[in-house]
């Protein structure tokens, strides 16, 4: 998709009499940075697929998980693996110290810096995670001003809550047997505060009753803390992805933001199959590589005096 300079340099020469160097000043303007959001609950597959797209377009990825932006509990926070990752480089993944306080102010300007390193060398700026009040913090900012340099993709993994919920259980038990409760127990501090840092991941503050406990009680009703700490997981982890559901179809259905949302029910459906996999492929990573291409190759008007019926006519 190009614009043709004759074309609009012979129009603005002898009809709207713009000046050549304010027009072609403005021509730059009209192309915004692009920048794709992926979002979605827990366990939807949103780090699958950013490795997917940043594959296929020449892209980095900035990790939005308010959890995982802390370093350690790499089990626990579900963070995506060196192995997973195939290369491509992440931002604000396990880079904060899991004892500080990290706002969504520090988020939008660490993000905010990402996004302009990624862009300025000609890649694209691939924002993931499941915490969309940072992505909402960063994109809807009071002085506009994401929005006024970034044009943005949203798109939405989607999988029934039904589905999900029971792929999130076995996933607390697939953690369990990696080791999330020796993870935790290496941080386990029985003065700590709950509400600060990593610690405020699901899976530290459950585990708090079985941890004190395991030194002094006997087998039997160590087992029955564990057991308990356990089912309090995955409820969480059911009630986390319930509330993120919620505000994705807010900041869709209320406050009007154009997210693509993709259906990937029938692949978790599938999960452990043979099917899974080409599944993936044809419900999820292409129709979502479809949406990525087009929002690529579709200019955008950034904030400037020219509008986009006048852009309009010079686009082939």
């Amino acid at each position: 998709m190009k614009l043709s300079m004759s074309i609009c340099h012979q129009t603005h020469s002898h009809v709207l009499d713009i000046p050549t160097n304010r027009l072609k000043m403005d021509i730059v303007r009209w192309q915004k940075t692009k920048v794709v959001i992926l979002m979605g609950a827990t366990g939807t597959g949103k780090s699958r697929l950013s490795i997917d797209l940043a594959t296929q377009f020449p892209a980095e990825i900035i990790n939005s998980d308010k959890m995982q932006i802390y370093k350690g509990l790499e089990i626990t926070t579900n963070k995506i693996t060196e192995e997973e990752r195939s290369g491509i480089p992440h931002h604000l993944l396990g880079e904060v110290n899991p004892n500080a306080d990290f706002t969504a102010k520090d988020f939008c300007n660490m993000a905010s810096l990402a996004v302009e390193s990624i862009s300025t060398r000609g890649l694209l700026p691939i924002i993931v995670g499941g915490s969309n009040s940072y992505i909402e913090a960063l994109v809807d900012d009071a002085d506009y001003r994401f929005r006024s340099k970034y044009d943005c993709c949203f798109l939405w993994v989607d999988v029934s809550m039904p589905v999900l919920n029971d792929f999130l259980c076995k996933r607390v038990d697939e953690m369990v047997f990696k080791g999330m409760v020796d993870e935790v127990r290496n941080i386990f501090d029985p003065l700590a505060d709950y509400s600060r840092g990593i610690r405020r991941s699901i899976g530290v503050p459950e585990l708090d009753k079985y941890l004190r406990a395991e030194a002094f009680s006997d087998g039997e009703n160590c087992e029955r803390l564990f057991l308990e700490a356990i089912r309090e997981v995955k409820n969480n982890n059911c009630k986390l992805a319930h509330r993120q559901l919620e505000k994705i179809r807010r900041l869709k259905n209320v406050k009007g933001w154009n997210i693509h949302r993709i259906d990937a029910t029938q692949v978790f459906r599938k999960r452990g199959s043979m099917e899974a996999e080409e599944m993936w492929k044809k419900l999820v990573a292409k129709p979502s590589s479809a949406i990525v291409r087009e929002f690529l190759h579709r200019v955008t008007a950034a904030t400037s005096g020219i509008t986009k019926d006048f852009i309009a006519q010079y686009v082939f």
